[in-house]
C-alpha cells in the first residue's frame, strides 16, 4: 500500500485499482469522510483506466492528524497537492464524488494550473458558492412515489430535515440513492454505512470551510481544463438542473445526465457510467 506525507506530517494513504489511461485518474471520495474503498472499481472503470484512490485523513489507511482543525476541507486541499507530486504528475486528472466535490474544487481553485481535467460525480459545489437546498431533496422524493417503500420513507425523509431521524430512518432513506434498491445496491449501501467517520465529517464542514466561495468562484470560471459534470437523473443532491448550473461555471464544462441512476451512478449502471467517463478522459488525452 503506497503512502505519502501531507504538508503537516501527517501519512496518508492510496490505492491503485486496474491499468489503461495515459495516466492514472485520481479519485477523491464523498460522504464527507468516507475511505475510498466505497468507490470500488467505479462500476468496472479500474478495466479501461488506472484508478488512484485517495483515503483522505483519518480514513481507510491514512493517519488522524494531530489536529481536529486539518480535516477541514479548503485546508486538505494540500492534501491533493502532495498526492500529485508524490505520483510525478506535472498535472492531475481528478475525480470527485458527492462531497468530495467541494474538496476537488477548492483544489482547482487553490492550483488551478495543476489541474488536467475533472470529473464530478453527484457533486456538492459550495466551495464556489452553490448548494443544493433540501426542496430539492424532496423532488427527488416524490419520483418515487410509485417504489413500494415510498410510503415509508416520506415520514423517514421529513424526520431527517426536522433532525429528529434516528438510525431506521437513515437505513430507509438510504434507498434514495440507488435508482434500484437491488442486491448490488443493498450491498453497497451496508459497506458505506461502515466507511463513515462522523467525527472528521462534521470537521470537514466546520465554520469559515466555505468562506472564499467568492473568490474560488472566480478562479474557476478561468480554469482552462475540460470539466465533466455527471447527475443521476433521480438524485436530489444535486438535482439535474443544479448539476448544470455548477457545469456553467467552467469555459469547458459539460453536464451529462444519467438516466435511472440517484446520487451512485456507478452502481445503478455501471456500463453507461464507465462509457461516458472513460469517453470524457479520451478527449482530454487527444
Amino acid at each position: 500500500m503506497p503512502t505519502f506525507d501531507a504538508p503537516d506530517q501527517t501519512r496518508l494513504a492510496y490505492h491503485r485499482n486496474g491499468s489503461g489511461g495515459a495516466q492514472p485518474l485520481v479519485c477523491v471520495p464523498g460522504g464527507p469522510m468516507m475511505r475510498s474503498a466505497y468507490l470500488g472499481d467505479l462500476g468496472g472503470l479500474g478495466a479501461r483506466q488506472e484508478l488512484v484512490l485517495l483515503d483522505l485523513r483519518g480514513t481507510g489507511d491514512s493517519e488522524r492528524p494531530a489536529d481536529l482543525a486539518g480535516f477541514r476541507v479548503d485546508r486538505q486541499a494540500q492534501d491533493i497537492e502532495a498526492l500529485r507530486v508524490a505520483l510525478g504528475l506535472e498535472r492531475v486528472d481528478l475525480l470527485g464524488h458527492s462531497a468530495a466535490g467541494d474538496l476537488v474544487l477548492a483544489y482547482a481553485a487553490r492550483y488551478r494550473e495543476r489541474v488536467r481535467s475533472l470529473v464530478l460525480v453527484c457533486a456538492r459545489a459550495r466551495t464556489a458558492g452553490i448548494d443544493f437546498p433540501v426542496e430539492r431533496r424532496r423532488e427527488a422524493l416524490e419520483l418515487r412515489r410509485d417504489e413500494p417503500w415510498y410510503e415509508d420513507i416520506r415520514p423517514a425523509f421529513e424526520r431527517a430535515v426536522s433532525g429528529k431521524a434516528d438510525d431506521a430512518d437513515f437505513d430507509l432513506l438510504d434507498r434514495l440513492n440507488y435508482g434500484r434498491w437491488d442486491e448490488a445496491a443493498q450491498q453497497h449501501a451496508a459497506a458505506c454505512a461502515q466507511w463513515w467517520n462522523e467525527e472528521a465529517a462534521a470537521a470537514y464542514l466546520a465554520p469559515g470551510a466555505f468562506d472564499g466561495a467568492d473568490a474560488a468562484r472566480a478562479v474557476l470560471a478561468g480554469l482552462d481544463a475540460p470539466v465533466l459534470v455527471l447527475s443521476g437523473a433521480l438524485d436530489g443532491s444535486p438535482r439535474p438542473d443544479s448539476a448544470a448550473e455548477v457545469a456553467d461555471l467552467f469555459p469547458r464544462g459539460e453536464h451529462v445526465v444519467q438516466a435511472g441512476a440517484a446520487h451512485n451512478p456507478w452502481v445503478d449502471g455501471p456500463e453507461e457510467f464507465v462509457r461516458t467517463v472513460t469517453g470524457f478522459l479520451a478527449r482530454v488525452e487527444r
